[in-house]
């Protein structure tokens, strides 16, 4: 029998219907999505903000955005913004995301979605109580080859699935960005690298039941590594893993009683498995072994706000792609996660 790798079903970027979005936050997450949107997308960037006008104002200059406003307050209540992608450090996001809802806004903000899952769980219960989208940032869920995974998951290619195993390590700390060291904005390894494997095993397991977690903490008390043992809905484990001191091979693999996927590519040390990358299926006997490629490695992040936009445009509070009640479970094994490891932010 000849297997094959399905196409993936990803519309097309240039067919999502054109919102008009606000930025909070012109940092580089920020100008890594404007930079994807304006490559592979209709959408347009209104305005953006920053509480350094400055700042605003260099973002708006560079891509060509509308209005630059000095106040987070000024942007949700431009009328000419249709929906708000929340930016900032981890410890802004709750109180941004609501700030937008309150305004009647969109939201899609980024990962992690809060600090922790009470947080997380008020700017979902505001978004359905006002009839507004509220979507989480994760954009590997959005890519076409996760959706090849998809697929290949929904035809029971790999048989029963028996484990996952998934890495994200970068050389961040201590030379890195400021805020991953610094308790106060919900710095460390785990909401920024480690968000990555557990969102991954979630989607890869049908949910997390359980978790195992272990790890050690840098001199500020942030998390600087975790390794993390999860159990899925239906038995399978994961062994996940992030760290924020070393560059890992951070690839991904999916394993089951028929075969295997493998994502990334640990001879190209520019291959990491959550961005466009490689898809490879190994049969159980080795006899198979095909892969699919993705058409573009450049980009990636304006996918997430296409779908955005395509719900939206439906009516839609949620993405079927990342549904609000799996961001939800996910903060969650999270919260659960620093507990064992020995993690709090101030003020919770």
């Amino acid at each position: 029998m000849t297997v094959t790798l399905p196409a993936p079903r990803t519309p097309d970027p240039r067919t999502a219907p054109t919102l008009r979005w606000g930025v909070l936050g012109p940092g580089y997450i920020a100008r890594e999505s404007a930079t994807a949107l304006r490559a592979e997308t209709d959408q347009v960037i209104q305005a953006v903000a920053s509480r350094d006008l400055g700042r605003a104002q260099g973002f708006a200059d560079d891509f060509g955005v509308h209005t630059a406003y000095g106040s987070y307050e000024e942007l949700v209540n431009d009328p000419e913004v249709d929906i708000v992608y929340v930016a900032t450090p981890h410890s802004e996001h709750h109180a941004q995301a609501l700030l937008a809802l309150e305004a009647g806004k969109h939201v899609l903000v980024e990962k992690a979605f809060a600090r922790n899952a009470s947080e997380t769980r008020e700017i979902l219960d505001t978004a359905k109580d006002k009839g507004l989208l509220a979507m989480e940032a994760m954009w590997t869920r959005f890519l076409p080859g996760i959706d090849v995974v998809r697929q290949c998951l929904e035809d029971g290619l790999l048989g029963k699935v028996e484990n996952v195993f998934a890495d994200h390590g970068q050389p961040l700390y201590p030379n890195g960005p400021q805020r991953l060291s610094d308790p106060a904005l919900a710095g460390g390894a785990l909401l920024d690298l480690g968000i990555y494997p557990t969102s991954f095993a979630s989607f890869a397991l049908g949910g997390i039941e359980s978790v195992t977690a272990t790890g050690r903490l840098a001199a500020e008390g942030v998390d600087a590594e975790e390794t993390i043992l999860v159990t899925g809905a239906t038995g399978g484990r994961g062994l996940l893993h992030a760290t924020m001191t070393s560059r890992t091979p951070t690839t991904a693999s999916i394993n089951g009683t028929a075969g295997r996927l493998e994502l990334g590519d640990p001879d190209d040390p520019h291959s990491s498995w959550y961005a466009p990358s490689r898809v490879r299926f190994v049969s159980r006997d080795a006899g198979t072994d095909i892969s699919w490629e993705p058409e573009d490695r450049t980009h990636g992040l304006h996918f997430e706000f296409c779908e955005a936009a395509r719900c939206v445009d439906a009516g839609l509070t949620e993405s079927a792609l990342l549904p609000a009640a799996e961001t939800l479970r996910i903060m969650e094994v999270l919260d659960e996660v620093r507990a064992q490891v020995g993690v709090r932010y101030p003020g919770e």
